[in-house]
């Protein structure tokens, strides 16, 4: 179970890190709040998924779920460059998630 609470927590990061971009600097107050609701159940799962798992692999799988998810958000909705070494370089970060999982 605590691999779930990791992905979830995983992906609330990308909805907290997304969500900065549309709180213009804390000034809009619903996307602050989701902002700062996301932020919170983020940490807060990852802190329920570390009872069951090394510190080191559960920050390194939370941070690259959110790392991998923005920077596809950028890509698919903002329209940010999808040039190949950066797609190569998700990959890799893919591969990296991939490998811990493996690992542990």
């Amino acid at each position: 179970m605590a691999w779930v609470w990791l992905f979830i927590a995983g992906l609330l990061e990308i909805g907290w890190a997304v969500g900065l971009k549309y709180t213009e600097g804390f000034t809009r107050l619903v996307p602050s709040a989701l902002t700062l609701a996301s932020m919170a159940g983020s940490v807060g799962l990852l802190g329920v998924a570390l009872k069951d798992l090394p510190l080191g692999t559960a920050y390194a799988v939370w941070t690259g779920i959110g790392t991998i998810g923005t920077a596809l958000f950028g890509i698919v909705v903002l329209g940010e460059p999808s040039g190949t070494l950066r797609l190569v370089c998700i990959a890799l970060i893919t591969c990296g998630i991939l490998g811990l999982k493996l690992a542990h």
